[in-house]
């Protein structure tokens, strides 16, 4: 599970290193729901921000619900996601970029 990388790290010093978040459980911070999507992605599209803990310090991060049936305070997990929205409803061409990612799930 990448995102770009910050050009600053914690507390304004220079980036120290990456974590893989892919094996860590985060608590949903917020979320929503887009009604009126992109062109080539699902629609309704469940959004969310979600906090991971990384050795006692909080890491945020946005991306895709795999369900609306989430609440702040919920526990998720992040699962890949082959294609994350249509590469040929881009105006891209398709095999210009990756399609896949992740999405987070609740925590049964």
């Amino acid at each position: 599970m990448t995102y770009p990388a910050h050009p600053v790290g914690p507390g304004g010093e220079e980036p120290v290193g990456t974590v893989d978040l892919s094996e860590y459980t985060a608590e949903v911070v917020t979320w929503t729901t887009s009604q009126a999507t992109p062109p080539g992605v699902r629609e309704p599209n469940h959004i969310a921000i979600v906090e991971f803990d990384v050795d006692g310090e909080p890491v945020r991060a946005i991306g895709q619900a795999t369900t609306g049936d989430i609440d702040i305070g919920d526990e998720v997990e992040p699962v890949y996601c082959e294609e994350l929205r249509d590469p040929e409803a881009g105006i891209r061409e398709p095999a210009s970029q990756e399609w896949d990612g992740f999405r987070f799930r609740p925590v049964e």
